[in-house]
């Protein structure tokens, strides 16, 4: 009789039958989102495959985290819950949040109340902090996000290089919430150079999140916290290079981080992303119902 460590029973685990009715459950039951505008062409609200995750997204996602979500707090549960429906019904139906983005975690599960969950996608981000348990810290985030699933969890803020050893706890504390259904699909975001080179080859990644625009503000360097230029051809390089290998790209920092305050860098930022960099889904944090309409058109219009 074979003997399996608890990792190895896991990952083969993932692989049956059962993971795969998971992900298969996670598929829409309406492959593009309605515009009260009445278009049926819209890129940005089209339902998209991220790779090998069996999750499908919109391209197009709302993000709570503009400054570690103080923006989006800052509208008030009020407010902000009429900007999250304002998305969805003009067809956004990817949100995402993350452990360090303050309360946006039960702000959002309230925003989306009330909505069939299978119509929309939720994503978090977990901080693997050690001496914290993961299934607990999976389970807080689920009551927080009233949601039974979230159907992606990354990694948050992997740095160093060394990241996918020092992540393992996480790693499978993940696999086994995916194992009973917490979790749909799994990856990780990085930021810096040397943390980005690792996202090729890895096999444990299903999704990769990955700071894109055209001028490399905000973006990977060297140095993961320098205030200097990304490089942005080496960023685009390992975008190519994981896609190749069937990952999910979700990139983010579209808009530098809100220093791209012309329309034309905006738009030539959501253009550079999915026809150079090739993205699959892009995240963009907003504050007004005008920034929601703005991203789409500019999402749109990289697609005309």
């Amino acid at each position: 009789m074979a003997h399996y460590s608890r990792r190895e029973f896991l990952k083969t685990g993932l692989k049956t039958g059962l993971a795969a009715a998971t992900l298969a459950g996670a598929a829409p039951r309406i492959l593009r989102a309605g515009s009260p505008l009445g278009s049926k062409s819209e890129a940005a609200t089209e339902w998209v495959a991220l790779g090998k995750s069996g999750v499908k997204v919109t391209r197009l996602a709302f993000g709570t985290g503009t400054y570690s979500g103080q923006v989006q707090r800052d509208l008030g549960q009020d407010q902000f819950t009429r900007l999250v429906r304002y998305a969805y019904d003009r067809g956004v139906r990817f949100f995402e949040t993350a452990e360090s983005y303050g309360d946006m975690h039960r702000m959002l599960g309230i925003a989306l109340q009330g909505l069939p969950r299978d119509s929309y996608r939720l994503m978090t981000k977990v901080t693997t902090r050690s001496g914290v348990d993961p299934q607990q810290k999976i389970d807080e985030l689920r009551k927080l996000a009233n949601t039974d699933y979230f159907d992606i969890m990354l990694l948050h803020w992997q740095h160093e290089p060394t990241w996918p050893t020092d992540s393992l706890r996480w790693q499978d504390g993940i696999s086994e919430a995916q194992h009973r259904q917490a979790v749909l699909s799994h990856g990780a975001s990085v930021h810096g150079l040397p943390a980005l080179r690792k996202f090729p080859g890895n096999q444990w990644l299903q999704v990769a999140m990955i700071r894109m625009n055209h001028k490399g503000v905000r973006m990977d360097a060297e140095e993961y916290e320098t205030s200097g230029l990304g490089n942005v051809n080496e960023v685009v390089t390992h975008v190519k290079q994981v896609r190749s290998q069937d990952m999910g790209v979700i990139s983010m920092k579209l808009v530098g981080e809100g220093q791209f305050t012309s329309r034309d860098d905006r738009q030539a930022a959501m253009r550079f992303a999915f026809r150079n960099a090739g993205v699959d889904s892009v995240t963009v944090g907003y504050k007004n119902t005008a920034e929601i309409d703005e991203a789409i058109e500019n999402l749109n219009l990289a697609f005309a």
